[in-house]
């Protein structure tokens, strides 16, 4: 969402980074939701690919699994870990119908934030999260750490400025009385041991690397030449960023972005309160632990903003997803009959790839399910007896049926095509209203020869629906056997397409 555009937002999911993880938690969400399964069993193939072990074995195996133990194995195991736990709940929210106006995460959830508005798939999420990891240890980063400072980051930087060390910064900003620096650890002794005498907590943050420091730069260029070769789809949702401290603009580069995400501190207080004051009163943490959703109820505290966890277990032992699900559906934010189409893809429509019944679904899955409730209301109700029609005298004339008042304009115009020629520039925005609604992207990206699926990555499948669909709302005639679809991958190609095959109909034959 550009900055110069107005903002109507309501409820905000927060991915979390370091730390958000709770193994625990998350196995029980696999037992009640296969939405965890379905997307690290997505992961897995990519962590099998790139380290030869599927995350899923690690993190649900036989042996319980906890952050701590992650980040005594291999260094992507943990990041990994965070970034799928993220997805799953993100999934599991959107399956219960839960819409969120903006997505927000902390560090590496960012990344998580962006997968989850469609920018990445869930596979190169993973290859980017590895690759963060892998270009930190091939450039040295692994001598240092973070710490947790309780105080605010402007005395925090008066306390590091006594050391003047070019590797020590603020790495987070998470409340007035909350600073995490990162720098090398024999410097962080001299940090801990100041603020000891300045009567400042110090807690060290589970973190595998000194995240958002000057020591990271030379790792920036090489994942950032990484980045640029994964293919980038346009966002489907607006994404804040609490490290650039904006709203990602459409069509943004992202390579370069996440790049300086090494070396940029994450201003979460300052995110939080924008959001805020753009209109969002709900914030869902979407994974592990409730570290955020605890530091946003902090941050707005004395208004009247909900602040909910998902991926943690509350003080009986219990999945806190479950009743934070029960609020959102009782605050009317989410809707328990329009869920996505991901858990009915595999019953429905197993031979079609789930991407194209997910897209699918988000157009049409509200009308299947009133269409399945109306059904519901008289089923199994005797059905009335059909009046007999009076016999009609010789020679009477039957009058034509009259279409019924419900019959939409909409259903007429695919009945019946319109006689009148289109104007090619309203057709062409006919066309891309259709195509922004169908994607769920801005209708802005839909300029006058952009490319399909080489720049908005919409591939030939889910081209053929929606050419199918164009064909049936101007009543073009079925396709050839021999068509070929390569032509018709920019919006002014297919609006040609559609005048062409209207002044190809055959004239109808005159009466009498």
């Amino acid at each position: 969402m550009p900055e110069n555009t107005s903002t109507d937002l309501t409820t905000a999911f927060v991915f979390p980074g370091q730390g958000g993880f709770d193994g625990t938690a998350l196995r029980r969400a696999k037992e009640t939701y296969p939405q965890v399964q379905r997307v690290f069993a997505r992961l897995d193939t990519t962590t099998e690919a790139l380290f030869s072990r599927r995350i899923s074995d690690i993190l649900f195996g036989p042996e319980q699994t906890d952050l701590r133990s992650l980040l005594a194995g291999d260094s992507w195991m943990s990041q990994v870990a965070i970034y799928g736990a993220g997805l799953a709940a993100h999934e599991i929210l959107a399956d219960q119908g839960v819409r969120p106006d903006v997505l927000a995460g902390h560090s590496l959830g960012e990344i998580t934030a962006l997968v989850a508005a469609g920018a990445f798939s869930a596979e190169d999420g993973v290859r980017i999260v590895a690759q963060r990891v892998a270009v930190i240890e091939r450039h040295d980063g692994v001598d240092g750490r973070m710490v947790a400072l309780s105080a605010g980051a402007d005395r925090v930087r008066m306390l590091l400025g006594l050391l003047d060390h070019p590797l020590l910064a603020v790495a987070t900003e998470n409340h007035d009385e909350q600073t995490v620096v990162s720098g090398p650890d024999a410097v962080l002794d001299q940090v801990t041991a100041i603020a000891a005498q300045l009567n400042i907590g110090a807690i060290e943050i589970d973190a595998p690397f000194p995240f958002h420091t000057p020591a990271l730069a030379p790792a920036a260029p090489e994942f950032e030449a990484y980045v640029r070769t994964l293919e980038q789809h346009p966002l489907r949702l607006p994404v804040y960023s609490p490290i650039l401290q904006r709203y990602y603009e459409p069509g943004e580069a992202l390579a370069g972005r996440l790049a300086e995400h090494f070396v940029q501190p994450v201003r979460f207080a300052a995110a939080v309160r924008r959001l805020h004051r753009d209109g969002v009163s709900t914030f869902v943490e979407a994974g592990g632990r409730p570290a955020l959703s605890k530091l946003v109820t902090r941050l707005t505290k004395g208004s009247d903003v909900r602040s909910l966890p998902t991926l943690s277990l509350d003080d009986g032992g219990r999945l806190v997803l479950d009743a934070t699900l029960r609020e959102l559906r009782d605050a009317g934010l989410a809707d328990p009959h329009g869920p996505s189409g991901t858990g009915l893809a595999e019953l429905l429509a197993p031979s079609v790839p789930s991407h194209v019944f997910e897209e699918y679904w988000k157009a049409h899955g509200h009308e299947v399910v009133e269409r399945i409730r109306a059904d519901l209301e008289t089923f199994g109700e005797p059905e009335p007896e059909q009046e007999q029609e009076p016999e009609q005298a010789p020679g009477a004339v039957t009058p034509e049926p009259v279409a019924p008042e419900t019959e939409s304009q909409e259903d007429r115009a695919r009945q019946a095509p319109p006689d009148a020629a289109l104007d090619r520039d309203e057709l062409f925005a006919e066309l891309r209203t259709l195509y922004a609604e169908a994607l769920e992207y801005p209708e802005e990206v839909f300029e006058a020869g952009v490319q399909l699926e080489a720049e908005l990555g919409v591939d030939s499948v889910k081209q053929v629906e929606l050419l199918t669909r164009v064909s049936q709302r101007y009543g073009l005639p079925p396709r050839e056997a021999d068509f070929r679809l390569a032509p018709y991958n920019t919006l002014d190609a297919i609006a040609d397409f559609v005048i062409a095959e209207l002044e190809r109909r055959p004239e109808p034959a005159p009466a009498g």
